[in-house]
């Protein structure tokens, strides 16, 4: 499944020459509350993680999802919510082939 679906409806400022989806932060967070949030409620989880590192075609999913709440979730509460999405989004360039740009 590539990165960027057929159902989603969000646009990206094309490929670095690495080969990583260049998109902004505010892109970043619909895409991935867009696509990824199952539940709808605001946050994201490990298991909806695990999907979005899927979907990116990464691997060892369930340790990077792991690995990716852990880094990102400064409160300790087992999920990435807004106030966090930055530190997912660090995680997201080393791990989901994705490169974040200014607006």
């Amino acid at each position: 499944m590539p990165l960027f679906t057929s159902r989603s409806n969000s646009s990206y400022k094309g490929l670095s020459p690495d080969g990583k989806i260049k998109m902004t932060i505010e892109q970043f967070k619909v895409w991935l509350m867009r696509e990824y949030d199952a539940d709808k409620d605001g946050r994201i989880s490990k298991n909806e993680l695990r999907e979005a590192v899927r979907a990116a075609g990464g691997w060892f999913s369930t340790w990077n999802s792991s690995h990716g709440i852990k880094s990102a979730d400064k409160n300790g509460n087992g999920f990435v919510d807004e106030n966090e999405i930055n530190n997912l989004a660090d995680f997201a360039q080393k791990k989901l082939n994705v490169q974040i740009v200014p607006c």
